[in-house]
């Protein structure tokens, strides 16, 4: 019922514009429309304008009574057509809904039960109109208040029983889609809210795997270029060798921005592995590589997911970059063991060490060791940083593993 009606604070929907209560119209075509729904409701009132054409009244009478169905129809309808929103409830919606009320009320006792009618345009009105906590009150209030007035003046039990019920179910009912619709909107604005946080999440990974593939990639083309720099003009050959290095690994990395753009990209430790001895050994710092650790680019720690295997390969490729292009070492170590926590979880544990520079007093992470304790924390994992033994830098990456088979099979 537009008249009697809608909640109209979320604006318009997804399928075009909307005309019901609580939205001013914006042109002719929608005040007609609203005018026409409304009008449709408003023949209900017959009965009071029965009363006054069927009942024979004074003059002063019947002029009072049309002035005062015209004193109710009126601000009525600007409640309906003007009511915004967002803005919330209103003090002269309140103001209008007393006068609505009070009205009704003076002129069914002043016409008799005919006038009833006006009562059921006030329930649903407050039930469009009113916050939950006050309709939850005011829309019984006003249909109870209906009995009492039309047992005062008289009014048959068919007759109030008819009227008193519209006027509770189309209060609850108006009431019912209002929270309807608010319940649309907020699912709207959540929904949009959803979708920004996605692009958001989006923008933040392909942040981190811009800036963990191309660092590395760079930081390797830099030392070859560099290396192929001293070996010209008296080593052509091997210089010639370091350039088509390059190459390769300029192709690599296009393959991988592209791959990560896409968001297909999930590396795995033997792959990352195998880039990290030819970065190490390019920058002339000598790698001991635990045998859990050195193992097929295609064979994959028991227990090992692939999420969290990417999220250490992730990790490997950092600390090998950090090393290349900060370190200052001579020798690194790369370990990978399994340990367990307190509360009975295994880890995967990835070491890197080495014998450089370390972390310095005033060591803060930066944007690659920063992107790398998110991906890890996602993965259920997390990162530490600090000295190692040989006063150098120490990265752990930790991934959570998943049960063994059998022991699943025991468990059950």
């Amino acid at each position: 019922m537009d008249g009697m009606s809608v909640d109209e604070c979320d604006g318009e929907p997804e399928g075009g514009p909307e005309i019901g209560i609580g939205k001013p119209p914006e042109n002719a075509r929608e005040l007609l429309i609203k005018l026409c729904w409304t009008g449709a409701y408003m023949l209900y009132m017959a009965s009071a304008v029965g009363n006054l054409v069927a009942v024979r009244h004074s003059t002063p009478g019947l002029v009072f009574g049309w002035l005062g169905l015209a004193a109710f129809v009126g601000p009525y309808l600007y409640l309906v057509l003007t009511r915004k929103g967002r803005r919330g409830f209103q003090l002269w919606q309140g103001a209008l809904l007393v006068w609505l009320y009070a009205l009704a009320t003076g002129l069914t006792f002043a016409y008799g039960s005919d006038w009833l009618v006006l009562l059921i345009y006030v329930a649903i009105a407050s039930g469009a109109v009113l916050p939950v906590r006050k309709a939850l009150w005011a829309v019984p209030g006003v249909a109870l208040s209906l009995l009492g007035v039309g047992l005062l003046v008289h009014g048959n039990e068919v007759m109030l029983a008819g009227e008193f019920f519209p006027a509770l179910l189309g209060g609850a009912a108006m009431f019912g889609v209002v929270q309807m619709r608010r319940t649309m909107r907020e699912l709207r604005e959540a929904r949009a809210t959803v979708a920004r946080l996605a692009a958001t999440e989006e923008r933040l990974r392909l942040a981190r795997d811009l800036h963990d593939l191309l660092g590395h990639s760079l930081s390797l083309i830099t030392l070859k270029s560099e290396l192929a720099g001293r070996m010209l003009p008296d080593r052509p050959d091997d210089a010639a060798k370091q350039v088509a290095d390059i190459e390769q690994v300029s192709r690599q990395a296009l393959v991988d921005v592209r791959e990560a753009v896409s968001g297909f990209r999930r590396p795995t430790l033997g792959v990352e592995l195998a880039g990290a001895r030819t970065a190490l050994r390019t920058a002339g710092v000598e790698a001991s590589i635990a045998p859990s650790l050195d193992r097929s680019a295609h064979q994959r720690p028991p227990g090992l997911g692939p999420e969290e295997e990417g999220a250490l390969a992730w990790a490997l490729r950092e600390a090998v970059t950090n090393i290349v292009r900060h370190s200052g070492a001579g020798h690194c170590e790369l370990l990978l063991d399994e340990v367990w926590e307190a509360d009975e979880t295994r880890y995967l544990r990835l070491e890197i060490s080495d014998d450089g520079r370390g972390p310095g007093r005033a060591h803060h992470a930066g944007n690659g060791l920063g992107g790398l304790e998110e991906r890890l924390a996602l993965s259920g994992g997390r990162l530490r940083t600090g000295p190692s033994r040989t006063a150098g830098f120490c990265l752990q990456a930790y991934v959570p593993l998943r049960p063994a088979p059998a022991a699943v099979a025991v468990a059950s």
